[in-house]
């Protein structure tokens, strides 16, 4: 075998094994992202199980951090969507309950799901939510309102150069991507 054949051979090897592992990390990217947003409290994933956390914390009264909600609403969806609290004052280690209001203006049954966004990023390993309708899809009958809970709370070993947090909803149409799954009621009361 010439020296020009078994240099091809080596080269073709070589490009197979980049194309193997390519297509192994690009597999993995997925989980290993998922993996490091829960390491990590990225995109609304705790660390630790929010409920065994709040059970053992202590409150900081010394200090308290401003939280401000915001919301959006993807590609000109028509929903009246807002928070009914424009901001609020936590203490480090106390849990809050807060809802927000949405109503289908679209004239039909829609799915809709929220997808939460904090700022700063260092602060959205501290807040944790243990109940929120962002967790799930929420089906809207036509013309259907509704008041929708999110109960949370800050870890006391927040940094103290955290002072304000901004937690923002951006409510997506997921009714092309609709899970099937028993329907309920949303929050407090329809409307």
């Amino acid at each position: 075998m010439s020296q020009s054949a078994k240099s091809h051979k080596r080269l073709i090897l070589i490009l197979v094994c980049g194309v193997i592992f390519m297509f192994g990390f690009c597999y993995m990217l997925v989980p290993l992202y998922e993996l490091v947003c829960k390491k990590e409290g990225l995109n609304g994933r705790g660390v630790r199980s929010a409920s065994v956390m709040e059970a053992n914390m202590k409150v900081d009264m010394s200090r308290t951090i401003k939280v401000t909600f915001t919301t959006t609403l993807h590609n000109g969806l028509r929903f009246k969507f807002a928070s009914l609290h424009t901001h609020l004052e936590i203490h480090p280690g106390e849990s809050k309950l807060i809802y927000f209001f949405a109503e289908n203006q679209t004239g039909n049954e829609i799915t809709v799901q929220a997808i939460p966004s904090i700022t700063p990023s260092d602060a959205a390993r501290y807040l944790k939510k243990t109940e929120c309708f962002c967790f799930t899809q929420q089906y809207f009958f036509k013309n259907e309102k509704a008041e929708m809970p999110v109960y949370f709370f800050i870890e006391p070993d927040v940094p103290k150069n955290i002072k304000e947090i901004t937690l923002s909803y951006t409510l997506f149409d997921a009714t092309a991507f609709k899970k099937n799954q028993e329907r309920f009621t949303k929050g407090r009361i329809d409307l």
